[in-house]
């Protein structure tokens, strides 16, 4: 029976290229997986239990599945999805699974069925195309090799060869499984990464009562200005002991501000008091990446801006099932009016590193390369979310590379709950960045050992250094 992933896949279909590109390919598919920014759960690694079924592993959680599905008119409590009243939603997974396989044609030509296909056969040795008819042998094969101990998240860990991961917790997070992992002895690493969104962002739900709890764990007066950016400063340092080498800011818009001392206060007071007034809370997050940038100057903490997303588009699905179920929608966004600020601020200082994400492509060549190519502090993001795909990658490398070069960009990291798909989200980006870089030794624009070193920065060690793991 024939695999459904192919050896050549994303390679040129014949030529020189494709030659090239399978040899640069082959000396980087085994590299060691670096993932420096990512949302899977650290309890999974710290209790090490089997993951429940292939439906609650695969298709609950993950929001690329959902939205598509959502789209076509499957509802959310059908794919087991809970409501935030607790109403009834589904939750026999073979259900859930039937209704996925019998809807998996939609995903055709997407990076999610790449993903999915690269899951199912090179982790479950599943090779028939997911099916109404093959919906069952599926979920029982899936079913009795996670309750293996070799299906376990610390052998699956350790199986993708991933090297190190960073979760992504909020400032108000104890990192208990993060305590848990560090004293069991186990030698994965796995660490933290600083996500301040609900104590910057005044309309985050709970802003005011995050602030008293911000304060309560830290025991810095966060009624003041002073005392809240203590409390930001001590809860970074508790991150630091826990592996964190990152913060993380997903915010509306890259606007930043560089108030006076004074004048910040004096915000943050209004903003403290409760202030309706939507350009006051916006200037506060303005200036509170301001702030985070100073705080990486001084900590160490590599700091990473991912702005654009108009989050939970959908307010009757937000009050039905929460976040993150696949109504975040990307915006256009401002980067060099909206980040001077901060530039003037620290963006020459060179032990400094600020990484830039968008989900706006056209900013790539007008704005994000040509300020990551001049700004010491500046790196770009890879393609990410909604561009993490072949053709947006492919794009990024286009657009950016002539500008901003392959040194100031990170290399790849996944972004992603699904942790089966952590290794086929790494293997596509090998994959188009072998054959970016084929081309351009086709097109004499570089030297064939230029590019075989190219593969191996992009594939593993560009991450490392950028993220100081």
């Amino acid at each position: 029976m024939a695999a459904l992933t192919d050896p050549d896949l994303l390679f040129a279909a014949e030529g020189r290229q494709l030659s090239l590109a399978r040899a640069l390919y082959a000396g980087v598919k085994d590299l060691p997986i670096v993932s420096p920014h990512g949302h899977t759960d650290p309890r999974w690694y710290a209790l090490d239990e089997p993951f429940p079924d292939p439906a609650q592993l695969l298709i609950v959680p993950d929001h690329y599945i959902l939205r598509m599905l959502f789209s076509q008119g499957v509802r959310l409590e059908e794919l087991g999805v809970a409501t935030l009243d607790g109403s009834l939603a589904e939750t026999d997974g073979r259900a859930i699974w039937r209704r996925f396989a019998a809807h998996y044609y939609l995903f055709r030509g997407t990076p999610t069925r790449l993903w999915l296909d690269h899951v199912l056969e090179h982790l479950f040795g599943i090779a028939e195309p997911l099916t109404t008819a093959t919906a069952d042998r599926c979920y029982d094969t899936i079913a009795t090799l996670l309750q293996r101990d070799d299906y376990r998240p610390r052998a699956l860990f350790e199986r993708f060869n991933i090297e190190v991961i960073a979760t992504t917790e909020g400032a108000l997070d104890d990192l208990e499984w993060h305590r848990t992992i560090r004293d069991s002895g186990w030698s994965g690493r796995v660490v933290t990464a600083y996500r301040p969104d609900a104590v910057v962002d005044p309309d985050f739900e709970g802003f005011a009562s995050n602030l008293d709890r911000l304060g309560e764990i830290t025991g810095c007066d966060t009624g003041n200005w002073a005392g809240y950016i203590e409390a930001h400063r001590k809860r970074r340092a508790y991150f630091k002991a826990f592996g964190a080498t990152s913060s993380d800011h997903g915010h509306p818009t890259a606007e930043t501000a560089n108030l006076s001392d004074a004048a910040a206060e004096e915000l943050f007071n209004r903003i403290r008091r409760g202030s309706e007034d939507g350009r006051e809370r916006k200037l506060f997050r303005a200036q509170m990446l301001t702030e985070m940038a100073k705080m990486s100057r001084d900590d160490g903490l590599v700091m990473q801006i991912h702005p654009g997303s108009w989050r939970n588009h959908s307010p009757s699905v937000f009050r039905k099932f929460g976040r993150d179920k696949g109504f975040d929608i990307p915006t256009r966004t401002d980067y060099v009016t909206a980040l001077k600020p901060l530039l003037d601020c620290v963006g020459l200082e060179r032990d400094l590193a600020i990484i830039l994400f968008t989900l706006d492509e056209t900013s790539y060549a007008r704005e994000l390369a040509p300020l990551a190519g001049v700004y010491p502090a500046l790196k770009l993001g890879p393609a990410w979310w909604f561009h993490d795909s072949p053709e947006g990658m492919r794009r990024f490398r286009e657009m950016t590379t002539e500008t901003a070069g392959f040194y100031n960009t990170v290399g790849f990291n996944d972004d992603t709950r699904a942790f089966p798909s952590i290794p086929a989200r790494h293997d596509v980006a090998r994959r188009v960045d072998c054959a970016f870089l084929a081309r351009l030794v086709a097109e004499h624009r570089l030297r064939e050992d230029e590019a075989h070193e190219l593969a191996g920065e992009l594939a593993y060690t560009l991450a490392k250094k950028a993220y100081r793991l």
